[in-house]
């Protein structure tokens, strides 16, 4: 300032103005654009964080929702139908509910725990209690065809 005041630098007033007047030249449209930027920058980070914040409240609700509704039972899907002529292998198995390539000790598992439910000494049907017994003969290879009394 000193040096504008005495003159000992006649370049400094120019180079002052024309700072100056290329600040005063400069277009509207840079100044809106940087306007903009330094407004847009913490609208949009204040908008993500909101969104953030919806979502995470979302996630939130819907896992208590998921942890707090009643267990589904399982039921398994047991053989629907009546029975055919001559008891298959397949038939075998879905009335013991094992596999048709099961080993013989899952086919007496299976075998004794249907037929606790299903004896004629505990109120079960004679029939039924027949078809299951061709059914264990059939799956281990006894019998080949309807042993059923019935």
């Amino acid at each position: 300032m000193l040096g504008k005041a005495q003159g000992l630098f006649p370049n400094s007033e120019a180079k002052g103005r024309s700072s100056e007047k290329a600040l005063n030249e400069t277009p509207n449209s840079e100044l809106r654009h940087d306007t903009f930027d330094a407004m847009a920058t913490p609208f949009l980070a204040g908008l993500a964080v909101a969104a953030t914040a919806l979502a995470g409240r979302y996630g939130i609700q819907a896992w208590h929702a998921f942890k707090t509704r009643p267990p589904k039972p399982r039921m398994r899907k047991f053989y629907e139908g009546g029975f055919q002529q001559t008891m298959t292998k397949r038939e075998a198995a879905l009335i013991l509910g094992i596999r048709e390539n099961a080993p013989a000790d899952k086919v007496k598992e299976a075998h004794r725990k249907v037929m606790v439910a299903n004896h004629p000494d505990a109120g079960g049907s004679h029939y039924l209690a027949s078809k299951i017994n061709e059914a264990k003969d059939v799956m281990l290879g006894k019998t080949k065809g309807s042993g059923s009394a019935f």
